[in-house]
C-alpha cells in the first residue's frame, strides 16, 4: 500500500427498486435502475480495492445489515460503516471526521462515476500528501465526484444545495473563506441521467 495511513470511503445505498438511480427509471425501469446501481457499487469497490493504495471502507445508507452490504463486505473483505447525518453534507462531514480521527488522509467517493480509475485515486492522495488541505474532482454537472481531506471541517459541507449545479462553486467559496489550500483533478462525468447511459459503452460496461 502506498498510503497505509489513509482511507478510501465509498458511500453507497442498497440497490432497492424504486429508490436507486431514480432519474434513470424512465429509461431502465425500477428494477433495471436498481440492477445498474448494484453493478456501479461493485465496480467502484473493485476499483478502490484493486488499487491497493490504502484500506477501503463501505459507508452504508440505511440498514447496514442489508444482504447486499453484507455480500460486499464478504466479497471485498472490507469493513462496513453506518452513514449518519440529516443531509448529504452532514453525512459526508461526519464520515470524513470519523476516518480522520484514525488516519492522516481520507478520500470519499460515491458510486456514480464508473470512469474513475486507480490512477485517479492515487492522484488524489498525492495531492494531499503534497500539502493540500483538500482535493476535489469536479463533475460536469456542477457537483463533484470525489473529495479528500487531511483534516476535518464541517463548514465546507454546510448550507450547500446538494443536487444543484452550484455545489462545486459553493464548495470553492467555503474553501477560500477558511483559507485552505486545495487541488482539483480533471473534471469528469457521472452517471445520473438517461443521456449519460451511452457513455457506458466506452467503458465496456454494457447495460
Amino acid at each position: 500500500m502506498l498510503f497505509p495511513d489513509a482511507r478510501i470511503l465509498v458511500f453507497a445505498k442498497a440497490p432497492l427498486p424504486g429508490h436507486s438511480k431514480t432519474r434513470l427509471i424512465p429509461a431502465l425501469g425500477e428494477q433495471g435502475a436498481a440492477d445498474l446501481h448494484e453493478r456501479l457499487v461493485k465496480r467502484t469497490l473493485i476499483t478502490a480495492t484493486e488499487a491497493a493504495l490504502c484500506p477501503v471502507e463501505l459507508w452504508c445508507a440505511g440498514d447496514m445489515n442489508h444482504p447486499f452490504f453484507r455480500q460486499c463486505q464478504a466479497q471485498f473483505s472490507i469493513p462496513l460503516q453506518q452513514q449518519r447525518g440529516a443531509d448529504l453534507g452532514e453525512l459526508m462531514a461526519n464520515a470524513l471526521e470519523s476516518a480522520l480521527a484514525h488516519c492522516r488522509y481520507a478520500i470519499l467517493i460515491g458510486t456514480d462515476c464508473p470512469a474513475t480509475t486507480a490512477d485517479d485515486l492515487q492522484a488524489a492522495f498525492t495531492a494531499l500528501a503534497q500539502g493540500n488541505d483538500c482535493v476535489l474532482r469536479p463533475a460536469e454537472d456542477g457537483g463533484y465526484v470525489l473529495i479528500g481531506l487531511s483534516k476535518p471541517n464541517h463548514f465546507i459541507f454546510q448550507d450547500i444545495h446538494w443536487g444543484s449545479d452550484k455545489v462545486m462553486q459553493a464548495t470553492r467559496e467555503r474553501l477560500k473563506a477558511i483559507q485552505w489550500r486545495w487541488h482539483e483533478l480533471d473534471t469528469i462525468w457521472d452517471l445520473d441521467r438517461p443521456i449519460d447511459l451511452a457513455r457506458l459503452e466506452s467503458l465496456e460496461f454494457p447495460l
